[in-house]
Parts: structure tokens; sequence; C-alpha cells
């Protein structure tokens, strides 16, 4: 099962389980691309529109997948998520919320729908993605790390409700990706001050990911089969894994450098 299937790392995961044989049960609010990620897979699927933050109805489609999938359930991927690009001084409390309402609440929705039928068979995977930015703190984007760090928090007290059990939960981080995500976020300004839009910003986002969602699909699905109980995705993340580790209240020092290193070779401000 997974969420955020319409784009990104969701459809990602889609095609390459499908393409392995597995069934697969989609979900995203986009009932657009989620039609396109379907008509795209080779395999059985079970697709569904669904708003992660409705708890009820998470419920009502772990129902469905259960009656629908033709052995146990393997893995439940919960990985629809978005973003806000805010300073905390100007943030929106309506924004903030309706991110965490998703990234986090979203998170801790599919996993109390779909955890009782994991138990029950004493067997399966929970894969909740958080983010490079739920290792460290970064500026402008305080939402969505602290949704992010409350993924891998939830995430890691649940890995050790489940010790002794055949069940198991994972926490994903990836690196920059790329995806829709900052396409699609809310910004009400931008919190440089240098007048860029969204599209702007997005498009130098884009310019520095360093993984296809292609790609982070295949990391992801390796990692859970090789046991792991955190994933890293991308070099990127491996970076910000070790600078937090070696200097846990400095590494933005380290990471602003990069990042204007990196600026000034494209001529932009990043």
């Amino acid at each position: 099962m997974i969420t955020g299937a319409a784009s990104g790392i969701g459809r990602g995961l889609a095609r390459r389980l499908s393409a392995l044989g597995s069934p697969v049960a989609i979900a995203d609010i986009d009932e657009d691309g989620l039609a396109k990620t379907a008509a795209s897979l080779s395999g059985r699927v079970l697709s569904r529109v669904l708003d992660v933050r409705d708890a009820a109805d998470q419920v009502r489609f772990a129902a469905e997948v259960r009656a629908w999938l033709p052995a146990p359930l393997a893995a439940v991927f919960n990985n629809a998520g978005v973003a806000v690009t805010s300073s905390v001084l100007d943030a929106v409390p309506e924004d903030d919320d309706w991110l965490h309402d998703i990234n986090f609440k979203g998170v801790v929705n599919g996993t109390r729908a779909f955890l009782p039928i994991l138990v029950e068979q004493d067997d399966g995977v929970i894969v909740n993605t958080s983010s490079v930015f739920g290792l460290a703190g970064m500026p402008y984007q305080s939402a969505y790390c602290a949704a992010k760090f409350a993924v891998r928090g939830f995430t890691e007290a649940l890995r050790q409700e489940l010790r002794g059990t055949g069940v198991r939960a994972v926490t994903v981080h990836p690196g920059g990706v790329t995806t829709n995500i900052a396409r699609n976020a809310r910004m009400r300004k931008d919190p440089l001050g240098l007048g860029r839009t969204r599209e702007q910003m997005a498009a130098q986002f884009e310019a520095i990911t360093l993984t296809s969602p292609d790609k982070a699909a295949m990391i992801i699905h390796r990692g859970v089969e090789a046991g792991k109980a955190r994933i890293l995705v991308g070099p990127d993340a491996y970076l910000f894994d070790a600078l937090t580790r070696v200097a846990p209240t400095h590494y933005y020092s380290v990471i602003a450098r990069l990042r204007s290193t990196l600026g000034a070779r494209r001529g932009e401000a990043v």
C-alpha cells in the first residue's frame, strides 16, 4: 500500500513493485495523477482517491485493501507529503496546520489503520517517509522540519514497541529528490526578500536535487528488503546524517557554505 502515489517517490515505488509482480494498492488526493500512475502499472492495482488527513477513511481503505489482496500485506508506505516555505516570524498558522495534518497526522493515520493487519499476520513492514529535514533543522522550513522530526520520533518509538514481533517499522530520510513538492508548496512571499516566485524557487531546488524518483524508489525498496530500520536516500542524505552527528549545533554553517558555493557556480541565490 502506497500513499502519495500520484507522483514522485510514491509513483516510483508503485511502478517498481508492480513491475516485480506485486499487487499494489495506491492512494492519493490527486485523482488525475493517481489515474496516470494506475494506468502505467503492469500488474494488479487497487486505486483509491484518499485524503490522508481523514483517519476514518484510512481505516475504511485498510479494510478494502485487506479484502482485495490475494496474499498477506507485505508493506505499507506512508509517503504523502507537502511543503510550506516561510520564516517562523511570518508563518501563517493555517499553512502550518495544513502541512502537519498531512505530513505527520497522515502518517499516524496510515500507521494506525494498517498496523492491525500486519500485527495479526505477525509479518510485514510499516515504511514512513521522513526527510533529511527530519535530521537537521533548516531555515524557512520550520513546519516541514517539525513534521518530519515527528515522523522520525513516532516511527522510532513504534519500532521499539514491535521488538520481538514479525512486524518492522522503517524510517526513510530522502535528500533532494526531483518531485513536484516544491512546485506545490504553500509560499506567501520569498522569505529571503528577493522577490522570487514559487516557480523560480522550485526551479532552484530542482537544480540541486541529486536523486530521481525512480532511483529513490529503488533505494527504498532495497533498504526494506535488506531489513534496514533507517534508509538514507541520496548522497546528500548521507552528508546531512554525518554533519548532524559530527557538528550537532553547527551543521548549518557547513551546509550554508556548500549551498553558497553551488549557487555561485550557477549564478543563483540559494
